[in-house]
C-alpha cells in the first residue's frame, strides 16, 4: 500500500489509529483457550470489531514467535484474513528487523511476500545497507526507530555529539539513502514534547507513534505536536484497546475503546482542516 492510499483511508475513517495484536495466551478471555486457534480467533473478533475505526494494525511478532509454529501459523493466518477481508487496512510488521544487506533482503523477502505485509518496523544501528534492501519494493513501507518511549532509549538515542542528539543524526543520515521517500518513523508517545523537533526534520514523513493507552502517553499532545498538513501520524494502542476487557465481550468493549479514540483523531483532523 502506498502512502498517498494510506491517506485515502485516514480521511475516510477520520482516523489515524493503528491497533497492535500483542496477544498473550495468558491475557485472552478463558472461554476462547479451549478454540482450535485461540490467538487467531482473538484476533480475528478484535479485527472484526475495530476495522470500521482504525486504519492500520499491527502485529507484534514477537507474541507469535513466542508460541513457536503454531504462533507462526496463527501469524499466517491473521495476515491471510486481513489480506482478504481488509485489503484497504494498512499492516505492520512489529518485527524491528535489519541486519547486513543479504540478510536484510531475507527478511524484506520474508514479511514483504510471503506474508504481505505493507511494512516492518526496522532498527537502524547496522547502518545504509542494512536498511536499504526494505526500500527496494515499491508499495511497500519501512518503518525505522528514531526515537523510542522505553527507559533505555535514554542509554544511546539522546546521546550528543556536534550539538546534535543520535536520533537526529539518524533520521538526517536516513533521508540520502535509496528510496529514501519508503521510510517511515518510530517516534514513541512519550516522547511528544520532541515531536516540534522531529517535525522540522522530517516535516511531511509519516511517524508510527506508539505508547497512547497503556504507556500513558497523549494523544492531545502527539496530535498538537505531530500532525502535519496530510495528517503523517500512525498513532497505535495494542494493550489500551485489545485488553480493554477479559470477559466474553471484549471485542465489543475493544470496538468501544477503539471507537473513543477515532472520534477524539476525527476532532484533531478537523482542527488541521485535512477532513
Amino acid at each position: 500500500m502506498t502512502q498517498a492510499a494510506l491517506l485515502e483511508q485516514i480521511k475516510s475513517k477520520k482516523s489515524f489509529l493503528c491497533v497492535g495484536l500483542d496477544v498473550d495466551k495468558d491475557r485472552i478471555p478463558s472461554d476462547l483457550k479451549n478454540e482450535p486457534d485461540a490467538v487467531f480467533t482473538f484476533c480475528k473478533r478484535i479485527i472484526e470489531a475495530t476495522a470500521p475505526y482504525c486504519v492500520a494494525y499491527k502485529p507484534n511478532i514477537a507474541f507469535f514467535e513466542a508460541y513457536g509454529l503454531e504462533g507462526w501459523k496463527s501469524l499466517e493466518k491473521v495476515m491471510d484474513f486481513l489480506n482478504c477481508h481488509y485489503p484497504e487496512i494498512f499492516t505492520i510488521a512489529d518485527a524491528k528487523r535489519a541486519d547486513i544487506g543479504n540478510t536484510s533482503k531475507r527478511y524484506a523477502k520474508a514479511y514483504y511476500e510471503q506474508l504481505e505485509f505493507d511494512s516492518i518496523t526496522i532498527a537502524p544501528y547496522m547502518g545504509k545497507d542494512s536498511i536499504e534492501p526494505f526500500l527496494e519494493y515499491a508499495g511497500k513501507n519501512a518503518i525505522l526507530l528514531a526515537l523510542t518511549s522505553n527507559e533505555g532509549a535514554l542509554d544511546f538515542q539522546l546521546l550528543q555529539s556536534g550539538g546534535k542528539s543520535l536520533f537526529e543524526q539518524v533520521i538526517e543520515k536516513s533521508r540520502n539513502w535509496q528510496n529514501a521517500d519508503r521510510l517511515m518513523y518510530v517516534v514513541g508517545a512519550t516522547k511528544a514534547e520532541a515531536l516540534q523537533k522531529i517535525r522540522t526534520l522530517i516535516p511531511d514523513s509519516f511517524l508510527l507513534i506508539p505508547g497512547v493507552g497503556a504507556q500513558g502517553g497523549s494523544l492531545e499532545e502527539v496530535s498538537i505536536n505531530g500532525l502535519n498538513d496530510q495528517c503523517g501520524l500512525l498513532v497505535n494502542s495494542s494493550r489500551g484497546i485489545i485488553y480493554a476487557s477479559s470477559k466474553s465481550d471484549f471485542d465489543q468493549v475493544a470496538a468501544s475503546v477503539a471507537k473513543d479514540l477515532q472520534q477524539r483523531m476525527a476532532f484533531h483532523l478537523r482542527q488541521k482542516e485535512i477532513i
